[in-house]
């Protein structure tokens, strides 16, 4: 199960990231922000597929992990802990995300200006991705191939 966990949370990286970058088209802006036409419905749909995608793979991610059989009297350290630990900050990313996503979605529907907690989800986007590409590298550098024996 921890092994499908790995390679599960590898493959998730890719429409995560994916997710993230076509924030900007969904937004009609450039990378620094600048207004370059008007997002379409193409654009959004497809920003809203990526995340819903992310979602989806993330949350079985975490089950291969969750339901993963634990072995009497085992104590996990250092970088596994680490992993661990961000768990408690991508986890909650995870779900917020999409709520914020949603909030921000049906305010420019209703032609205002994305406010409130709603204008956070690209920060809280961009922190979940942060965190949950850190949580991976925490247990897979320096690889195997590095380590002496």
């Amino acid at each position: 199960m921890l092994k499908v966990h790995q390679r599960l949370g590898l493959i998730t990286l890719a429409p995560m990231a994916a997710a993230l970058f076509t924030g900007s088209l969904a937004k009609g802006e450039d990378h620094e922000g600048r207004t370059f036409r008007a997002p379409s419905d193409a654009n959004l749909d497809f920003h809203a597929a990526l995340g819903g995608l992310t979602a989806a793979m993330y949350f079985t991610t975490a089950w291969y992990a969750i339901d993963a059989p634990r072995i009497a009297g085992t104590h996990h350290r250092g970088p596994i802990r680490f992993h661990e630990a961000l768990a408690y900050v991508h986890g909650p990313g995870m779900i917020a995300t999409p709520i914020l996503g949603i909030m921000a979605y049906r305010q420019e529907q209703n032609g205002e200006r994305v406010h409130g907690a709603a204008s956070a989800h690209g920060a809280v986007a961009g922190i979940t991705v942060a965190a949950y590409a850190a949580s991976m590298l925490a247990v897979s550098w320096p690889p195997k191939f590095l380590h002496r024996h």
